[in-house]
């Protein structure tokens, strides 16, 4: 594996509500990232239920005005419990604490919402992704066998409660302040995610992944939880 090169910090990152107009980076950033991406349509029905759901996108700076979409993330709230069902960041920016910055707003908006429990589904495999969402008090409870229909991963069941205590009210601020601290790299090593494509420490280019038909159909109900960090 190459080593990944230096990241500096992201300065001027804004994360604030997804709208539509934000879709096109969106997708982008989706394609790269996941084996079976959302469709525009399903982002667009998630958005629509906002009595139940929050999406935020992190932007960063381009130009003098301009922004682009280097990160998103949404949550599901439903009878006092929050649903992770996506976290992902572009490839050239993993490791720079935008996926933190994302859960941040996402745990906030789930505790606005009332939830008193968020759960979330994580690919076994991906060790980064469970060691952050360990950072916010998530802990392992199970394991769902095959979760992941385009790869047939397992997917390992990540659940935090209490989210009204002072205890997570705590940790979340200590969270919040570790965005602030100097520095724009976590810390922590690149992991592979052979189907990402583009990531920095991996070795050159990746096929994308092309779905059947069959996994092209959209889902019924809530989308299944995955990460992109």
């Amino acid at each position: 594996m190459v080593a990944a090169p230096p990241r500096t910090v992201l300065d001027d990152v804004v994360v604030a509500p997804l709208r539509r107009r934000h879709l096109r980076g969106v997708l982008a950033v989706e394609h790269a990232v996941y084996p079976r991406p959302w469709t525009p349509a399903l982002f667009a029905s998630e958005l629509s239920q906002r009595d139940s759901r929050r999406y935020f996108v992190a932007l960063a700076p381009v130009g003098p005005a301009r922004r682009m979409v280097v990160g998103y993330a949404g949550v599901m709230v439903a009878a006092g419990e929050a649903h992770v069902t996506t976290v992902a960041v572009h490839p050239a920016h993993h490791r720079r604490k935008l996926a933190s910055r994302l859960l941040v707003a996402l745990l906030d908006a789930a505790r606005q919402m009332g939830a008193h429990a968020a759960t979330l589904e994580v690919r076994l495999a991906n060790k980064g992704a469970q060691r952050l969402y360990t950072g916010f008090g998530f802990a392992p409870v199970g394991v769902r066998p095959g979760y992941y229909a385009e790869t047939g991963e397992d997917a390992l069941i990540m659940w935090v409660h209490d989210l009204q205590g002072e205890a997570f009210s705590a940790r979340l601020e200590a969270q919040r302040a570790r965005l602030g601290a100097p520095g724009g790299a976590s810390g922590a090593p690149d992991l592979p995610v052979p189907w990402v494509l583009g990531r920095v420490g991996l070795d050159g280019p990746t096929e994308p992944y092309i779905p059947t038909a069959t996994e092209r159909a959209e889902p019924r109900g809530a989308p299944p939880g995955r990460e992109g960090v």
